[in-house]
């Protein structure tokens, strides 16, 4: 497949940075490129609407209690007031300059300048250059300097992820200086970096490694960034620090240690490397960056371009875990993914690149916002049936909610690219490009989903030499892409997936026409099971099942209200699709007569009940269960898997119906929302599931808010023997267990029941503890579950 790179390799600018980086393409900034009406419009005002509905009083008050001033309004609830305080402030920063650039909204820029004002008052009487609203913060970085480190996944002293916390304080100000062109927060964001440097400069660089099995987020990226903008060797030499050699070193050498790992705290340290790569010109850092987004792309995405289950890498081989969770693709991961992807086409201009951030745009970004409420969601379950949760300003605080308020404020940014004397168009979005430093506008009018085609307009005070790069979607067939001329038709010999170039002289009033037919497919999950998703051009289809029990829709200010609990629809009442030939799924399906993108199924939809079910874009699906993903089955297979399935369901709804609460160790979301707190504890993956020892101990909060509880549910590994430890509930001794491996190699589970002693006092939250017998160890523990008293 011909890359875009070849059409390229004369094109290189000069260097972009004070050390010397070379870029082949750059994309435009955010004021350069406006939105015309389209879905992606709609979304980007709709999105101005919820970030001005927040109120920034509340988004400051953890900075101003930080530095020991009055704050004018109380914390927001939910994760602002539990232990992340102020990290929604520093993505609100990103999100008021994005808006402020990509619409002109000069309400975004009165807000992003009040932020500023006030955060420049809370640094100053910090008066060392700090700014942050991490909880009891002047302790914990006193801790760190001096050399008291106690990291691990999710916490960092007892406290969460305050690295993580602080690293969208950095990102904030670096876009309020590089995106709003606000010169104050350039200096608010060198300060900042320069107390990160004195705050370190003593521990040694095995002290900053072991800071770093903390989530931090993307530090070394930010201090690439701080090095770019100053110039200064010193800000590199952070960077390269707060590079975190456990994943760095394997992805050099091209090896995938990610399965189970926690995706989203690896994403943004690889968008570090690749930042440090392209200031530095670091092959090494390039080459990890590289491995990393071949492997998370093409091996551990679905349809829509997201990724992992319950936040954490499955294992390439199998995706059953996703099919079966109602916590699917995290939308921070996507936005990650396609910060990454913006970095590697700067300088290796591939195609590859845009087929996977238009995938990932259409379908997962843009599905993730409520288009009437501006919500926006955490998890997108793949499994059959399940639907999503949308947030609400009042309550809702998740990371995803501070991801998402950038989300939809830069559609702009990645439809055109340039060298000097080049002009890409990556993406099909209807826009205005004013390339003010050439004299020219480009116009593109576009509407895929009902005339496969995009149209582009030149005006331009003179004429003038321009390389127009035009891409050829993997999604068009070979021989099928038409382009048109002022009228004329030209010759295409690329290839899909690669570019198409129209050099020429350009005179005002120019205009380009692209057809772009767009074909049905069916794709498999990366694992090659039976499951598969239905895609049309760039778009993957969905299809709304029903709407009922959507419990908690709209989230409400708890601490897991971003998970949609509503009862798991049985598999065995999910639709199939039925047919002799699974080879030829799509011959029988059929596109409505009609401008909109609907399709029918009916001949080979199993059960009859879902003979009348359509089949849309997925974005455009809301407020109720859907299906992306169905089985493929023949009538033979299919009643075998319904005989098995269902006595599987029976088991598992009864143990679902049965549990009040549970939790899984060594995952990083469900500890830290039941409270863990450990002493010598280590965590590790078995045969892809999570676990947590200790030779100390290890606790949760589990709630019992109806006093229902009668026992607990423990699950070990039959393998683990010498393991002498003692489970209490509420400071009570429940039992003294031992176990000697006697079960093999295999998940085993045990119920213990709960004294009456315990339950005497009725309580709403009950702390379960594990704690070694002294010379021992806890065995790995891979779920708890509270369970009901029996009947």
């Amino acid at each position: 497949m011909p890359k875009i790179l070849i059409i390229l390799s004369c094109l290189v600018l000069s260097g972009v940075s004070t050390f010397g980086q070379s870029a082949k393409v750059r994309t435009f900034h955010l004021k350069d490129v406006r939105l015309t009406d389209s879905p992606f419009r709609q979304a980007m005002l709709t999105d101005l609407d919820y970030i001005l509905d927040l109120d920034p009083d509340r988004l400051l008050s953890p900075y101003l209690q930080a530095a020991g001033l009055q704050p004018k309004a109380e914390n927001y609830p939910n994760w602002e007031s539990m232990g992340l305080d102020g990290h929604i402030g520093g993505h609100y920063l990103t999100a008021l300059a994005q808006m402020y650039a990509s619409t002109g909204s000069e309400e975004a820029f009165q807000r992003l300048t009040y932020m500023l004002d006030e955060l420049e008052k809370a640094q100053q009487a910090n008066g060392n250059g700090y700014l942050g609203g991490v909880p009891d913060g002047k302790e914990i970085w006193k801790e760190i300097e001096n050399g008291n480190i106690q990291a691990h996944n999710f916490g960092l002293n007892d406290r969460w992820v305050p690295l993580y916390n602080i690293h969208k304080v950095y990102a904030g100000l670096r876009d309020a200086y590089q995106v709003a062109g606000i010169e104050k927060a350039r200096k608010m964001l060198v300060d900042f970096t320069d107390w990160m440097i004195g705050l370190t400069e003593d521990l040694s660089d095995e002290q900053i490694q072991e800071l770093l099995i903390s989530e931090h987020g993307g530090l070394n990226e930010t201090f690439a960034d701080v090095a770019s903008i100053t110039g200064e060797e010193k800000y590199l030499e952070l960077a390269y620090r707060f590079s975190h050699k456990k994943l760095l070193n394997p992805l050099q050498s091209n090896k995938d240690i990610l399965t189970g790992m926690h995706a989203n705290t690896q994403i943004p340290k690889v968008i570090g490397f690749e930042s440090i790569a392209q200031l530095d010109q670091n092959s090494e850092y390039h080459k990890a960056a590289e491995f990393f987004w071949d492997n998370v792309v093409n091996e551990r995405s679905v349809a829509i371009g997201g990724n992992s289950v319950r936040e954490h890498f499955n294992p390439v081989n199998d995706f059953s875990s996703m099919m079966n969770s109602e916590q699917g693709p995290e939308t921070c991961n996507t936005y990650n993914m396609l910060r990454l992807s913006e970095k590697l086409f700067e300088v290796d201009p591939n195609e590859k690149y845009i087929d996977f951030y238009e995938r990932a745009l259409y379908n997962h970004i843009l599905s993730t916002q409520h288009p009437e409420t501006g919500g926006f969601v955490y998890f997108t379950p793949m499994r059959p049936g399940h639907y999503r949760v949308y947030s609400q300003p009042e309550t809702s605080m998740w990371c995803c909610v501070g991801s998402g308020i950038e989300n939809h404020g830069k559609y702009n940014k990645f439809i055109y690219a340039h060298s000097e004397d080049s002009l890409i168009v990556n993406l099909f979005i209807p826009s205005v490009l004013d390339w003010e430093e050439r004299g020219l506008k480009v116009i593109q009018e576009s509407d895929l989903e009902a005339e496969e085609s995009t149209r582009l307009k030149f005006e331009t005070a003179s004429s003038q030499n321009l390389n127009l790069l035009l891409r050829y979607p993997s999604w068009v067939k070979e021989g099928e892409l038409e382009i048109r001329v002022n009228g004329k038709a030209m010759e295409v010999t690329s290839e899909p997936g690669s570019y198409v170039s129209v050099d020429r002289t350009w005179e005002n009033g120019d205009e380009v026409v692209m057809k772009l037919p767009m074909h049905l497919k069916a794709e498999k999950l990366p694992d090659n099971s039976n499951y598969q998703a239905l895609t049309y051009g760039p778009y993957v289809l969905g299809a709304k099942t029903s709407d009922e029990d959507l419990e908690g829709l709209y989230a409400d200010s708890g601490r897991n209200a971003h998970i949609a609990h509503g009862k798991k629809l049985p598999f065995s009442e999910m639709p199939v699709f039925l047919s002799d030939q699974p080879e030829r799924l799509t011959d029988n399906i059929k596109k409505e007569a009609s401008s909109e993108l609907k399709f029918s199924a009916s001949s080979i939809m199993y059960p009859s009940s879902y003979e009348s079910i359509e089949f849309v874009p997925f974005y455009q699906i809301h407020d109720s269960r859907y299906v992306i993903y169905l089985p493929v089955e023949t009538p033979e297979s299919l009643a075998e898997i319904e005989k098995q399935r269902k006595q599987q369901e029976l088991e598992i709804e009864k143990l679902e119906a049965n549990t009040i609460d549970k939790v899984t160790p060594g995952e990083q979301q469900p500890e830290a929302e039941h409270l863990i707190e450990f002493k010598n504890s280590d965590t590790g993956i078995h045969n892809d599931r999570h676990w947590r020892d200790a030779e100390g101990y290890f606790s949760y909060v589990l709630r019992d808010d109806k006093n229902e509880a009668g026992k607990i549910r423990l699950t070990y590994h039959g393998n683990d023997k010498n393991r002498n430890f003692r489970i209490l509930i509420d400071d009570i001794l429940i039992t003294e267990e031992q176990l000697e491996g006697e079960e093999g190699d295999r998940f085993f589970s045990k119920e213990y029941s709960i004294p009456d002693e315990v339950l005497a006092n009725n309580k709403a939250e009950r702390r379960i503890r594990f704690e070694a017998v002294e010379g021992s160890r806890t065995p790995g523990i891979y779920e708890i579950r509270l369970l009901k008293k029996e009947d």
